[in-house]
């Protein structure tokens, strides 16, 4: 673990229990109590994650919102001051660079909350798109620490600790000046697993306390820490992409099923061409989900096939605790993707029944 990244929160895993792993370079808990346990104390109660080892990048300057709305494929032009924007960002020939949230501070000051694995490539991605602009780029990763309650006890537990008035932050909104147990922080309202819930972003020396403070305050109302086997079963249950699953460079957001989030009337974005082109000729592959028609497992990187002919591969797929299925989301050949398809999940050289169905498969509980 020496060679690995680490948050500030390290030393703390293992006074509540948690088995450490490599994930992207990053030493972080995969589990504290047990992945079953704690997904279901998000989906009943509420749970602590620690997201330090996200990334964070600062734009400023006369041109940050010119430069913000080329870089993204979501228009930022709708955004009020502290308000949040989902996006992804785009390759010039449509694939995925990541995806993001953008904060708005302000018209010259924007906020970029980027994923772990990407922060090198993503950062090098901004300064070789900023062209002439009147923009600066700062990768403050390392000094920013991030902690996400989520659940539907999360205000109630939250609230405990702050004078400021939770309610007053809306889905998808921030404040900037909040103390939650003596440090200051902001706090936004998104989220990453269907959950309400909140993020608390704040220098790295008052993290430790954060975690103990919020831990012990909820303890009573069944608040638990959660690591990242549930972070994951969480935000698939609810649909929500993970790159290096359902959106990489070489699959475009409007394959992954997030072409919600791309807006083509925007007057220009980095591989706005190549997603139109891809809409106006018809996607020849889309991400679906599906059911085990047997008790097998789906996991990802399983091929799928329609009869004798491999279409796809699964991106992600678990035995989902709350649904109590056996369920998986696939990137398939678009012809086979109408909900009632028959496939079939080659499951360690067996065949084994799937049926095409909604990916709605748990409904998403925001405060909105």
């Amino acid at each position: 673990m020496d060679q690995l990244k680490k948050t500030p929160l390290f030393d703390s895993y293992g006074k509540y229990g948690g088995k450490v792993i490599d994930f992207a370079g990053w030493a972080l808990p995969v589990q504290f109590e047990g992945i079953t346990q704690e997904h279901e104390a998000v989906r009943n109660a509420a749970g602590l994650f620690d997201v330090s080892h996200m990334g964070e990048v600062d734009v400023t300057g006369k041109d940050a919102f010119e430069f913000v709305q080329n870089l993204v494929a979501n228009d930022v032009s709708v955004l009020a001051d502290n308000q949040v924007l989902y996006t992804p960002m785009c390759y010039e020939d449509g694939g995925t660079v990541d995806d993001l949230l953008v904060y708005r501070f302000g018209e010259e000051h924007y906020y970029l909350v980027i994923n772990a694995g990407n922060i090198d490539k993503d950062f090098e991605w901004m300064k070789a798109n900023k062209g002439n602009l009147d923009v600066k780029l700062d990768n403050i990763s390392d000094q920013v620490s991030q902690l996400a309650i989520q659940g539907p006890k999360a205000q109630m537990v939250l609230q405990k600790l702050t004078d400021t008035d939770l309610d007053s932050i809306k889905f998808f909104h921030c404040d900037r000046n909040v103390t939650v147990s003596g440090v200051k922080c902001m706090v936004s309202r998104t989220g990453y697993t269907g959950e309400d819930g909140f993020e608390i972003y704040t220098g790295n020396i008052g993290v430790v306390k954060l975690w103990d403070d919020i831990l012990a305050a909820g303890k009573e109302d069944g608040l638990k820490p959660i690591g990242l086997g549930a972070r994951d079963t969480l935000r698939f249950e609810a649909a929500l992409p993970l790159y290096g699953n359902e959106l990489s460079a070489e699959v475009s957001p409007l394959e992954a099923g997030i072409g919600f989030f791309v807006k083509l009337g925007k007057d220009h974005f980095i591989g706005k061409e190549a997603l139109a082109k891809q809409k106006a000729e018809g996607l020849k592959r889309k991400t679906v989900g599906f059911e085990m028609k047997e008790r097998s497992i789906p996991r990802h990187g399983y091929e799928v096939y329609a009869g004798e002919e491999k279409i796809g591969v699964v991106t992600t797929g678990y035995a989902a605790p709350t649904v109590k299925k056996n369920i998986g989301l696939a990137l398939i050949d678009a012809k086979h993707g109408d909900l009632g398809t028959q496939l079939s999940i080659k499951v360690r050289n067996k065949m084994v029944p799937a049926e095409v169905i909604s990916k709605k498969f748990y409904t998403k509980q925001y405060n909105k």
